[in-house]
């Protein structure tokens, strides 16, 4: 899909989702070891896994395809990536448990609120996101930049710094000492 179009099903997405949703299913039931959980995230995506990068399920996620995942990459318990617009999580990021990334959302209208567009995010390398956080489509995340716990991130947050609230604000830059 493209940012800002709308989603139309087609028997291919269908298809993807589906898998996709049977292939977390798996991944969620019963304990897995890290690397039987990269595999199942190769499978997911469609993608090579680092063997650095670790996921502790469970872990949601609509489209596989959608995701791209760098080295060094964590994302811990119950996160749910919504992620028909695209979701790129660059090397070294960290993600807190219980945290939604949804690049979905619906237009306001009521007469077309039905309709689902989407809008890629982009989590800069080294980010660090905290527990329960909510990222919105269309969202980028800087490099080396902290969401405090509980925000919602409605923008784009630049780099280096440190960001927190509903939504979510620069509060002030990363300290260096």
């Amino acid at each position: 899909m493209t940012a800002g179009e709308e989603y139309v099903g087609s028997d291919g997405l269908y298809a993807d989702v589906h898998l996709t949703m049977q292939l977390t299913a798996e991944l969620n039931n019963g304990y897995k070891t890290e690397d039987e959980v990269r595999e199942y995230l190769r499978k997911i995506t469609g993608k090579e896994i680092d063997n650095t990068t670790r996921i502790f399920p469970p872990f949601n996620i609509n489209y596989g395809k959608g995701l791209a995942i760098g080295k060094g990459a964590f994302v811990n318990f119950s996160c749910t990536f919504l992620s028909l617009g695209g979701i790129t999580v660059e090397d070294d990021v960290f993600i807190g448990p219980h945290c939604v990334l949804s690049t979905e959302y619906h237009p306001e209208k009521p007469e077309i609120r039905h309709s689902l567009l989407t809008k890629p995010i982009v989590i800069k390398r080294n980010a660090w996101i905290g527990a329960n956080v909510t990222v919105l489509a269309g969202v980028t995340i800087g490099e080396n930049s902290i969401i405090a716990a509980g925000s919602v991130v409605t923008k784009d947050i630049p780099d280096n710094v440190v960001a927190l609230g509903s939504p979510a604000k620069v509060l002030r830059p990363i300290k260096t000492e």
